[in-house]
């Protein structure tokens, strides 16, 4: 299976192409912050690049989150609208699910960077979910993980990693790369998707973790 995937739940982003599994090629955006204004131009450069028309993908991919909520809109939306336009399906994939793949076995905190001083998080033992997703400030949750070995992966470790040593001393492990690109994990991911009716592209779904502002905004209205 031929797999095109996309991620902008991070700063930089990237897509990719991935045949049965393994990654073919991975491009790596060059402008952060600048999704809307490199998509779906980026997608189309990498199967220019590549050789593959568009018409070849069998199934379309994209991270779910968590993330910034334009970069994931941006996201879910070009992807969706390729999908449609291919009357092929399309693969949600947890931002989470891809780091924690590239950290490996053992237990991996998978970090994204949430700003205003907390992390997105979720923890992983042996490639299995652990703990569900969450939002908190980095020593929050470090405490539980003291004298337990742990691999941090994601930019949320990369900014907060003073921290991790600090608290977590020789039990911590960052991972190299800290923030890898995650499109060609999540193109493998997706490999291994069994297609079915589940993945129609109006059912994806962004895992935003952390409501967002205008829903706080409106909360804090009904409650004056």
């Amino acid at each position: 299976m031929l797999v095109l995937a996309l991620d902008t739940t991070t700063a930089s982003g990237s897509c990719a192409l991935a045949r049965d599994g393994h990654i073919l090629y991975e491009q790596v955006n060059d402008a952060p912050n600048a999704h809307a204004e490199h998509l779906p131009r980026d997608l189309m450069s990498l199967l220019d690049q590549s050789g593959i028309a568009l018409s070849a993908v069998d199934a379309f991919a994209v991270a779910t989150g968590p993330g910034s909520f334009t970069g994931l809109r941006i996201g879910i939306a070009t992807m969706q609208g390729l999908a449609f336009a291919e009357g092929k399906p399309l693969i949600g994939v947890s931002g989470f699910d891809a780091l924690a793949h590239r950290g490996g076995r053992g237990v991996v905190a998978a970090w994204v960077d949430a700003w205003r001083g907390e992390v997105f998080a979720a923890l992983y033992d042996d490639g299995r979910e652990a703990s569900a997703p969450v939002v908190a400030r980095p020593e929050i949750l470090l405490e539980p993980l003291r004298g337990r070995p742990t691999l941090f992966v994601g930019d949320g470790a990369r900014a907060h990693s003073d921290t991790i040593r600090r608290l977590m001393g020789d039990d911590a492990r960052i991972a190299d790369p800290v923030a890898p690109p995650l499109a060609g994990t999540i193109a493998v991911l997706a490999c291994a998707e069994p297609i079915t009716g589940a993945h129609a592209p109006h059912a994806i779904r962004p895992l935003y973790v952390r409501r967002t502002d205008a829903e706080l905004a409106r909360d804090a209205r009904v409650l004056r």
